[in-house]
């Protein structure tokens, strides 16, 4: 018999098998208070994360849960679970904490999911944390403060695949098209709860079963904090504009505190990325016929002057030049396992 209670005004403590059964009976939220890096280094499977260190942590988490439902948190070792269990029950929710932690979970030989542990960490000019997860080829997980935002999540490629349910929920989804590699419904509905808003052009728009955001080149939103400006991404190679045509597809600027990400989508070096201005973080595509050649997007990369530059969704062209060929212009080129 579970020490369940009904008092909101009580910590329910528990050991590993109990904690386990808790979530199993009763649909608890998983709630991970650790650093988003921590997090990232392994965490219980399906475990949302918001660090109990945050300002408004309580209201935060709030925003995220389902109605109604108990919530079962843990940290490292149950010290700082045991605050955030306090702050949660001052709210009204019904608390089960995890004595001794994720480490207690792992020695008792429970799973730990272990996806983003290929990942960097840079800061906004504020000094708020920025994570940039490489998932494979176009798709991207960006974790902005405590928003989780994704772009292109796709959930299998040839004998690639990605559990989206292993992920954190998303509060934004981006889609620049609708082919295969980048537009995935399956796997958005897995990031998806009935908070997230998911912006995508009218294409996919028409495609997906629930509503979405829709946005055209030029567009603007802003959401969690997180400014969206939608910009053109499409083929000018003679002979290709039938994979990308103008107008169709967009690429995504993203503004976070006083940090501006560019992600491309598909599209070849466009006389418009002169208008793409002071970019940190630059997400640039790679491989023709679909995208740019790896002069081209040299040259895009001058263009836009990013600090930052990831070039993805490469497929099986050779980028291993490109820091070489970009180091006399000062931009730090960053190759990861994209493909």
């Amino acid at each position: 018999m579970l020490g369940i209670g009904t008092a909101c005004n009580t910590a329910n403590n528990m050991d590993v098998n109990e904690f386990a059964k808790v979530m199993d009976q009763y649909d608890a939220e998983l709630l991970d208070v650790r650093t988003p890096e921590e997090y990232a280094q392994g965490h219980i499977p399906g475990a949302i994360n918001v660090d109990v260190n945050l300002e408004n942590f309580a209201d935060s988490v709030l925003t995220l849960l389902r109605p109604r439902r108990p919530v079962a948190v843990y940290c490292r070792s149950g010290r700082r679970s045991a605050n955030a269990a306090d702050q949660l029950m001052k709210k009204g929710c019904r608390v089960f904490n995890l004595s001794g932690g994720i480490q207690a979970w792992e020695k008792a030989g429970k799973p730990i999911a272990r996806p983003g542990v290929d990942y960097d960490t840079l800061r906004t000019p504020g000094g708020k944390p920025v994570m940039i997860f490489p998932i494979m080829h176009a798709s991207l997980r960006l974790r902005l403060g405590d928003v989780e935002l994704y772009v292109d999540p796709v959930g299998e490629l040839g004998d690639r695949k990605v559990d989206y349910w292993q992920l954190p929920p998303a509060h934004l989804v981006l889609v620049t098209h609708e082919h295969q590699d980048h537009f995935d419904e399956a796997s958005v509905n897995d990031l998806a709860n009935q908070l997230t808003n998911v912006y995508t052009n009218a294409r996919c728009d028409s495609m997906m079963q629930s509503g979405c955001m829709v946005m055209a080149n030029g567009d603007h939103a802003v959401e969690h904090g997180v400014t969206i400006d939608a910009v053109p991404a499409y083929n000018t190679t003679p002979g290709r504009e039938k994979f990308h045509p103008k107008g169709r597809d967009n690429g995504f600027v993203l503004t976070y505190d006083g940090l501006r990400i560019y992600v491309a989508g598909d599209t070849e070096d466009i006389p418009e990325m002169a208008d793409i201005k002071d970019i940190d973080i630059a997400f640039l595509p790679c491989n023709q016929p679909y995208t740019m050649t790896v002069d081209q997007l040299v040259h895009a990369a001058r263009i836009i002057k990013p600090k930052v530059l990831y070039p993805y969704h490469y497929s099986k062209t050779d980028i291993s030049q490109l820091p070489e060929l970009l180091k006399a212009d000062g931009i730090d080129v960053r190759l990861r396992a994209w493909e």
